[in-house]
């Protein structure tokens, strides 16, 4: 299953080696100026729309040349007209100012999840006047711009988004010297920074971690420098696939050059599975990981030495640098990596496609140092974020002013939880949470208690509320939540399990929770909603 996008490639009647880019409209803003006063800059992509199924089928609708030879996608189940007649519209022009139009190509999405994938359908016409009055929303661009826009980054400049580039710039490249199997689906963008969702032991509602891989297609003429800490001809980042896809690893490692860098943001299984992979594969590769991270991993994943990062350290790869960024508050050896030539920001865990990423407290994270990257982040002025788990945001600053703001109203209403009588973590979960799915309040109490010392540093709980005995109620909070759980199931999704099931679930449910509490390297990943 997936949902369909329509994109239009639009050549200019002047000069056929240009095509209109339009405007993309920002999210909405936040009515604060504290988050508005970071404004992401203007993207500029194909114009586009959501394609819905064909429902009437007594008209004959638009004529797409190309469109019966394709074997991928039957265009008649779609309504094309009323897709491309609402495309048109946000040009100001209408379905006559264009000749005939042709299938260019169809492109299946990745599975970033959550949800279906969106696969998009790219049809070409030219536009009969090309001296149509724009009205500043959109303009005439060729590939070699774009081009330059996308790897010559200047701070705050204009962008180009993913639908341009995923129609025309990557096949407009040099080939690499390396290809991935044509089995795999991937996303390219920027162009030389491939995002592979491999499966993975992730949360729900995420089944897959992105694989990055940065492997420059126009290498550098750049040399290695003493001051670069690892230089290599290909960098891989949180190889974390479960073992089933390990097969899939192994060719895509064989698929890279030699001379293998891998970068690893935090210690969670989801993000480093694959590494003993890489170690098999390529044994002469460099790993790149803080050391706290590197106490974390076990010797039956890397065994081999590493080289420590601790931020403000620059990579080369195929002439291209690369910035390590320290990035504490989801583990306190969190690291996230700058691509500076396109002003790319991959995140690691600190943001996710949807939601929010829940900080683990047995492993260093911290609220406090969480808030502070943020803010580092939003200084970085990314074009794009990168996270591990879902697609690519394409408005960094936006994101992180939405996860600064979630996280300051959870804290208000923690808060006020405290001060309304709730004492213990399973009373300020429950009554926070209340309208959350309650398998999820396992990660989400991790959350609360860091949240609590967060407000206990700025000294704002009231004198009566005692955090240590706060942070004792953490095992009874497990006991209290498992009976929610399986209560919640019988009600809604098994009303005939039988006693002896559930009390084998709540045991083991159980059991596990108090682990959760004693355990160092507990993996705590997303949840479904804002945490």
């Amino acid at each position: 299953m997936a949902t369909h996008n329509l994109a239009v490639i639009l050549k200019n009647p002047s000069n056929d080696a240009e095509f209109l880019l339009l405007k993309q409209t920002p999210p909405p803003k936040f009515s604060e100026d504290q988050y508005d006063s970071y404004v992401d800059s203007d993207l500029w992509d194909l114009p586009s729309t959501l394609l819905n199924l064909q429902h009437d089928h007594s008209h004959p609708g638009i004529v797409i040349q190309g469109a019966h030879s394709s074997h991928n996608i039957d265009l008649t189940k779609f309504d094309v007209q009323l897709a491309l007649t609402g495309v048109l519209e946000k040009l100001g022009l209408k379905v006559n100012d264009v000749g005939e139009w042709s299938l260019f190509k169809y492109v299946e999405e990745a599975e970033f999840g959550p949800g279906f994938p969106v696969n998009t359908v790219f049809i070409m016409g030219k536009l009969l006047d090309g001296n149509q009055n724009c009205q500043g929303l959109w303009k005439w661009m060729s590939t070699e711009s774009c081009l330059t826009w996308l790897l010559e980054v200047k701070p705050c400049s204009d962008r180009v988004g993913p639908l341009v580039v995923l129609a025309l710039i990557n096949d407009s490249l040099q080939s690499a010297a390396w290809t991935l199997p044509p089995t795999l689906r991937y996303q390219e963008y920027p162009p030389g920074v491939v995002i592979l969702p491999m499966q993975s032991k992730t949360r729900k509602p995420f089944l897959t971690t992105n694989l990055v891989i940065f492997a420059p297609k126009q290498v550098s003429d750049t040399v290695g420098d003493c001051s670069f800490v690892a230089h290599g001809d290909a960098l891989i980042v949180d190889p974390g696939c479960r073992h089933e896809y390990h097969e899939e690893l192994k060719q895509i490692v064989a698929c890279l050059p030699e001379k293998l860098i891998v970068f690893v943001t935090h210690h969670h299984l989801d993000h480093v599975e694959g590494l003993s992979i890489i170690q098999k594969c390529n044994p002469n590769a460099t790993l790149l990981a803080h050391e706290n991270t590197m106490r974390r991993i076990g010797k039956g994943d890397w065994s081999l030495g590493y080289t420590s990062v601790s931020g403000e350290e620059d990579i080369l790869v195929g002439g291209h640098r690369l910035t390590v960024i320290f990035a504490p508050g989801h583990t306190d050896s969190h690291m996230a990596l700058l691509d500076v030539s396109t002003n790319s920001l991959i995140v690691g865990d600190h943001c996710v496609g949807q939601g929010s990423a829940a900080l683990d407290i047995t492993s260093g994270g911290n609220m406090t140092e969480y808030f502070q990257t943020s803010y580092k982040f939003l200084e970085l002025s990314p074009h794009t974020l990168i996270p591990m788990h879902g697609r690519v945001n394409l408005w960094p600053k936006n994101m992180l002013c939405g996860y600064l703001k979630n996280r300051r109203n959870r804290e208000e209403s923690i808060l006020k939880a405290i001060e309304n009588g709730a004492e213990t973590l399973f009373d300020i979960v429950a009554n926070v949470y209340s309208g959350v799915d309650c398998s999820l309040w396992t990660a989400a109490a991790s959350n609360v208690r860091l949240h609590v010392d967060h407000l206990d540093q700025q000294k704002k709980l009231p004198k009566e509320f005692s955090v240590q005995r706060f942070h004792k109620t953490w095992v009874p909070f497990f006991l209290k939540w498992t009976c929610a759980y399986v209560s919640s199931r019988i009600q809604f999704k098994c009303p005939k399990l039988k006693i002896s099931s559930l009390l084998i679930t709540g045991t083991v449910i159980g059991i596990a929770g108090y682990s959760l509490g004693k355990k160092a390297c507990f993996h705590l990943s997303e949840t479904g909603k804002g945490a």
